[in-house]
């Protein structure tokens, strides 16, 4: 789907998805404004979905997100509109994916296999898995591993639950719920601010403990915004080979936020 296939911002929208408006002139000129970052979010995230997610339920749970920001945005927290527009378009998005419940359980299943495997080789080894190591622990061809890593990647992209909820009962947590840990500015003041700042850190330690190869990725997919494409470009790899890097750093991150979440049950 293109940009010019998406719906159109309506004074509708903005009246009927935002109670108690006060300025409804003001809500819908910032709406309007900020519907090309919807669509370049949608459409950057939808690069990594299934054909059948329809982009459109995308944007348009971006506009509820968005409205939500312009609803709940105080100036005082001193941080830019923009940002935190992101984070709640991001957001809204993610919840609507997580509605849907699109990720079959043998998948998930799947995803915690490769997790544990991951997880068992480091602690043996005192280093990062590399891939031939994971393949032989799990009794699998090289190939066939990286056909597994293509599968369960779209795990890697939705988790269960909000990483408010992980906070409390160690769920499961996934790509967008990694990021909103490493950016999230609102749980600042929150009664979840002290456990957000210690999942920041154990986060920022799992992404420095990654292979060179992984930690380049991350650094460019979630801080410069590149795509997967664009990524392989600079580091000479396909697409494909792109993503199952960014599935294996995944299930790295996951295990260390789980082991995190374990400490805290004891």
């Amino acid at each position: 789907m293109n940009e010019a296939s998406l719906p159109q911002v309506n004074s509708a929208m903005v009246r009927d998805k935002i109670p108690g408006i006060t300025d409804p002139g003001r809500q819908e000129e910032m709406v309007r404004q900020y519907a090309p970052l919807i669509r370049y979010i949608a459409s950057r995230l939808a690069l990594r979905l299934p054909s059948h997610i329809s982009q459109e339920d995308l944007f348009s749970a971006g506009i509820i997100g968005l409205m939500d920001a312009i609803k709940k945005f105080d100036p005082d927290k001193n941080i830019h509109f923009k940002t935190y527009a992101e984070f709640r378009i991001k957001g809204a998005m993610m919840d609507e994916l997580r509605s849907m419940d699109w990720v079959p359980r043998s998948v998930r299943k799947k995803t915690h296999m490769l997790e544990r495997a991951y997880a068992e080789i480091q602690r043996r080894l005192e280093r990062p898995a590399e891939s031939e190591e994971v393949a032989q622990v799990l009794g699998m061809e090289l190939e066939e591993f990286y056909q597994l890593l293509d599968e369960t990647k779209m795990v890697s992209l939705v988790g269960l639950e909000r990483p408010r909820k992980a906070v409390c009962s160690g769920s499961e947590v996934g790509e967008q719920d990694l990021l909103e840990i490493l950016q999230a500015e609102e749980a600042r003041d929150s009664f979840f601010s002290v456990h957000f700042a210690e999942l920041q850190g154990i986060l920022m330690q799992g992404i420095e403990a990654l292979p060179d190869k992984e930690k380049l990725l991350i650094s460019l997919y979630y801080y410069e915004e590149l795509t997967m494409k664009e990524i392989g470009q600079i580091m000479g790899y396909t697409e494909s080979r792109i993503s199952q890097l960014h599935s294996q750093a995944m299930c790295r991150l996951r295990h260390k936020l789980r082991d995190y979440f374990h400490t805290l049950d004891d």
